[in-house]
């Protein structure tokens, strides 16, 4: 994978998640079949927060990855 992909897809994931957290989506997304396909098959049965402290683990989880995908570019999926 390039590195201007794998730049452009951690973005787009990013972006869902800052949605997510910040922007209103965890409520919009709480108790939908939604919620089930995007973030969890457990989320539906999760509150607006659980949601969000979810979407804070794999911001973190992802930064983290993103950063070593960007020095070793095998690593990358």
């Amino acid at each position: 994978m390039s590195g201007l992909t794998w730049v452009f897809l951690y973005l787009i994931d990013l972006v869902f998640w800052i949605w997510v957290v910040r922007l209103g989506g965890a409520e919009r997304l709480e108790g939908t079949l939604a919620s089930g396909c995007l973030i969890s098959i457990f989320a539906p049965r999760w509150s607006a927060e659980g949601i969000k402290a979810a979407g804070w683990l794999v911001i973190v989880l992802s930064t983290i990855w993103f950063v070593i995908g960007l020095f070793s570019p095998s690593l990358r999926l």
